[in-house]
């Protein structure tokens, strides 16, 4: 536990907040920390501001308002409470500390100090750039909601509660960083979450000590879940509201930050990250083939290369049948090394993709396909058997919903290439049984990251399978332990 800082209180000698202010926040250095000076019913009184992050007209609108009570009052010893009373705004607090001053401040708000008192009016008036919600653009569907979550917590919480308009909808909000402050938001229903899981995220957030988050959501992540070194991811992300309220809705707990588009949802596992919402947009048959075609395509993203390899390694392996597997012409360099750099080149193509402008990414495709993969076959760099499981490969890799999961399965194929190529069929099955392995062992926040598979659940196992349709899903998930399980009235 991180000792507690501590807190200076507000002077009630105005020019000793002045002086404070100056020296810790910058007023008068800082061009965006805007100050303004008036006197009410003769006691000087200061307002405080971020340029940036107010509204000028409610500024203006407050001022004349403030203004205002020197020509409609005349008590002198109740100006606090005429203060509180003219302050045109629905979010009006008061805090007894500068600490608590000053970091209301920095996140937008307004906050006046008056002579005499020791305690400030805080005025929520903030207004956050960022852009409008939009579909994100790795969650797309065919059907369904075209909203998306933004940068602005705000927002996102409001998207929230439009979806889930439950007064058992819990937004708890704390700051993490000494110097970022940044805002975290803590979701869940109050009476489905386990208390045991909002009591633990609360705790290890709380327990965060570092300067600031700037990379918002994925060092909450590092400092909730532990990760280390290994690869898979342990929390989901998303930017569909849709998709967090129907994860509220089964008891788990959302994580917001600010800054950030994506929603941390946790517990999960590792079938949490192969599901989709297009599975839900469509009929339950429908949603089920799309499944299993998705299934197909991670599965062979992790095995298909490895197993092809093998099966060109050792071609008594295979029966006469499929005698006809394997290349034609094996090229100028070992198929190893083929599938090594053809896999590598692929993730190549991904980065270029990534940080190419759009109206060049048509051209770089062009260039890939055509002068790269073409001529690298004529020259015999790589066989056209090799281009083609590598593409294999790499299309289930973008199948796969999670792009953390893609990433960690392209890591998990290259490892079980290499230990196959150096062990053969006994490094295939002994590297597939270390991959299954690894799944098992891990958890996240206390949680199987293999369940329902293991420890076996038959009929939540059935779920992950088959598209249910809603109607005949009456049960929420057990792995969250949901205080009420039964999910319809």
């Amino acid at each position: 536990m991180r000792k507690a800082k501590q807190k200076s209180p507000i002077s009630p000698k105005i020019k000793e907040v002045e002086r404070y202010m100056k020296e810790n926040v910058g007023v008068g250095t800082s061009f965006d920390v805007g100050f303004r000076e008036i006197k009410i019913l003769k006691k000087i009184t200061h307002l405080y501001y971020l340029t940036g992050l107010c509204e000028t007209p409610i500024i203006v609108e407050i001022l004349k308002k403030l203004i205002e009570i020197n020509d409609n009052e005349r008590s002198l010893t109740k100006i606090p409470e005429i203060i509180d009373n003219r302050l045109v705004h629905q979010q009006v607090t008061k805090v007894k500390t500068m600490d608590e001053a000053v970091d209301q401040l920095l996140s937008g708000l307004i906050v006046i100090f008056l002579d005499g008192e020791d305690q400030a009016f805080v005025i929520d008036v903030r207004s956050y750039p960022g852009r409008s919600p939009k579909e994100p653009d790795a969650e797309k569907v065919v059907r369904g909601a075209r909203d998306g979550y933004t940068e602005n917590i705000v927002e996102n919480t409001a998207l929230t509660r439009r979806r889930v308009r439950d007064e058992r909808l819990r937004h708890e909000i704390i700051q993490v960083g000494e110097r970022s402050k940044t805002d975290i938001c803590i979701s869940y229903l109050q009476d489905v979450a386990d208390q045991g899981l909002v009591k633990l995220i609360k705790e290890e957030l709380e327990n965060i000590e570092i300067d600031g988050i700037s990379m918002a959501d994925k060092t909450i992540e590092e400092f909730l879940v532990k990760q280390g070194h290994n690869p898979f991811p342990l929390v989901r992300y998303t930017e569909r509201p849709d998709v967090s309220a129907s994860h509220l809705f089964e008891g788990h707990v959302l994580i917001m930050v600010d800054t950030s588009p994506s929603m941390i949802i946790t517990p999960t596992t590792y079938f949490h990250h192969v599901q989709h919402a297009e599975e839900y947009r469509q009929s339950p048959t429908v949603g089920t083939f799309i499944r299993w075609i998705r299934f197909i395509g991670i599965v062979a993203s992790i095995f298909l290369l490895p197993f092809w390899f093998l099966m060109v390694d050792e071609p008594n392996l295979l029966p006469e049948a499929l005698q006809f597997i394997g290349p034609n012409e094996v090229g100028n360099i070992p198929i190893i090394f083929q599938l090594i750099a053809a896999d590598i080149g692929i993730e190549f193509l991904r980065m270029a993709a990534i940080h190419t402008p759009t109206p060049l990414a048509t051209a770089m495709g062009l260039i890939a396909a055509v002068l790269i993969g073409q001529i690298a076959i004529d020259v015999g760099l790589f066989s056209a058997e090799v281009i083609l499981y590598v593409a294999i490969a790499a299309i289930g890799s973008f199948a796969t919903p999670s792009y953390e999961l893609s990433i960690a399965n392209k890591i998990t194929r290259l490892l079980l290439l290499t230990i196959t190529a150096f062990f053969g069929l006994k490094g295939f099955v002994v590297g597939s049984t270390l991959y299954v392995f690894l799944l098992t062992c891990t958890r996240s926040l206390n949680t199987p990251y293999l369940w329902p598979f293991l420890p076996f659940n038959g009929k939540a196992m059935v779920h992950i399978l088959f598209r249910i349709s809603v109607p005949k899903t009456k049960d929420r998930p057990s792995i969250v332990h949901p205080k009420n399980n039964y999910r319809q009235p």
